[in-house]
This record gives structure tokens, C-alpha cells and sequence, in this order.
């Protein structure tokens, strides 16, 4: 039983949104995705999805980027991410959703019981693209000067300690979080997201959110003993990473 990974798969067969204007990675995307993950995933694999999943604004918009999902191999845990604007409630996103196809909001997945490994997460929101010495001052900033976003930044940071005592509570030791956005930037390694994880003994930490350009902000290798891995679709060619869980160990 392996693990996967991938992120922003902006997925649009009920909507009018091609992808190609954005650049020739873009090209037939999904038909690469379809193709690396039926030669990588297997039915008994577990594939984390972390966000920005279909271009649909409807509920009933996003079925048919569902529908592919599910006919891949594998059982796949599904994040929120800013796009997803299909994503009405919880409630409502599990009513629908194919059997091989699970979602996490403020809950978490059991990815192997016998070693203790659970799925956690949540969206996440932005954070200052700064350095260190002038974080808590930028930050400070931030939230004096766009109060909308401090009320949602503290949101996703409240939704992802609830997400990872639900796995606790269960019992579960080995948390792996997945976010969206970027817990932080390879420039401005400060957030409240990451010091959240490394209270939370987090080893292992999944996000995506930056395309083209923007992937050289992403920070990937360990810091403060959790892994970070950046997932984004474009940045891995949309072929799902495999996750190295010896770190767990």
C-alpha cells in the first residue's frame, strides 16, 4: 500500500475553462495525469488530491471531474482548494462524492491503523512573501490592513488543529498534513502554519497553489523535522509524487 500525492488538478470537463492558455504544460493535462497515474497507482494505493480539483462553480458542475477521479486507480482523499467554488459544504461534497473518493474538512483519514499514519489537513491561506527579520512586522501588517484575510487565515489554522486532534483522539501518532497553499515561502519560512505542525510533532507536510514562475517560492526538504513536498499538478508534470514515509519511522 503505497501513497501518493498531487495537487491542482483543475479539472474542467463540464465547463468551459481550457487550460492551455496558461501555457503548453497545460496541454491536454489531464490526458498526462490519466496516463502517469494508471502507470504508477495501483487499486490497493491511496492518492492525496490537495486542492484546486475542478474549474466547476456548481455542485452538479464538478460530476463529471469526479467521475474521471474515481475511474482512476486507488482510493483518493480530497482537500479544498481556492477554486473549488463547487465545494458548497462538507455535508453536501460527501453526499455525492463516488465511493473511492473521500474528503477532509476539519476530520482526517486513516491511512494505515497498524502503523499509526493518519491523513490531516486543510486549506490553508496566504502568507506574507517576506523574510525572517521582517515577518512579524509584515505579518502584523497583514492583518491590520486586511481584516477579511486574518478572519480566514485564523479559520484554516483553527480547521487544521481540529483536523489533526481528531486523528489524536483516535489514536493516531504519525500525522500527515496536506494544505493547499504554501505553509509558508522558501524566502519567509515563518508562518503560524508550520510552527502549528512542528507543536503537532507533524512529520510530513503536502501543498501546492504556486504555478510557473511562482514555483521557485515553493520550499522543498526539511526543516524543523517536517518534510515539506510541493504537489502542485504543472510543477510535477501531473504525475502523482510518491511519498517517502521512512521518515515516520
Amino acid at each position: 500500500m503505497k501513497l501518493f500525492a498531487i495537487s491542482d488538478l483543475h479539472l474542467a470537463f463540464q465547463v468551459d475553462k481550457p487550460m492551455d492558455i496558461f501555457g503548453p504544460s497545460w496541454e491536454n493535462h489531464h490526458e498526462k495525469l490519466e496516463t502517469f497515474w494508471k502507470d504508477s497507482v495501483s487499486n490497493e494505493d491511496t492518492v492525496i488530491i490537495g486542492g484546486d480539483i475542478s474549474w466547476a462553480l456548481k455542485l452538479e458542475e464538478a460530476k463529471l471531474d469526479l467521475d474521471f477521479i474515481h475511474s482512476l486507480p486507488g482510493k483518493k482523499i480530497i482537500f479544498k482548494g481556492n477554486h473549488d467554488y463547487w465545494w458548497e459544504s462538507y455535508s453536501k461534497v460527501k453526499r455525492v462524492l463516488p465511493e473511492s473518493i473521500e474528503a477532509i474538512q476539519n476530520n482526517f483519514f486513516p491511512f494505515d491503523r497498524e502503523k499509526s499514519i493518519a491523513i490531516c489537513g486543510t486549506r490553508g491561506w496566504q502568507v506574507p512573501l517576506t523574510d525572517d527579520k521582517s515577518y512579524k512586522q509584515n505579518n502584523e501588517q497583514f492583518s491590520e490592513q486586511q481584516e477579511h484575510n486574518k478572519k480566514i487565515f485564523n479559520r484554516e489554522l483553527h480547521r487544521l488543529e481540529l483536523s489533526m486532534n481528531a486523528a489524536i483522539d483516535e489514536g493516531f501518532e504519525n500525522l500527515i498534513v496536506t494544505l493547499h497553499y504554501p505553509p509558508f515561502y522558501k524566502h519567509n519560512p515563518c508562518s503560524q502554519f508550520a510552527e502549528l505542525m512542528e507543536k503537532y510533532n507533524v512529520k510530513i507536510c503536502l501543498y501546492g497553489h504556486l504555478h510557473g514562475k511562482d514555483h521557485e517560492n515553493a520550499f522543498v526538504g526539511v526543516k524543523n523535522n517536517i518534510s515539506y513536498n510541493f504537489i502542485a499538478g504543472d510543477y510535477l508534470d501531473f504525475k502523482p509524487l510518491k511519498i517517502d514515509l521512512s521518515i515516520l519511522q
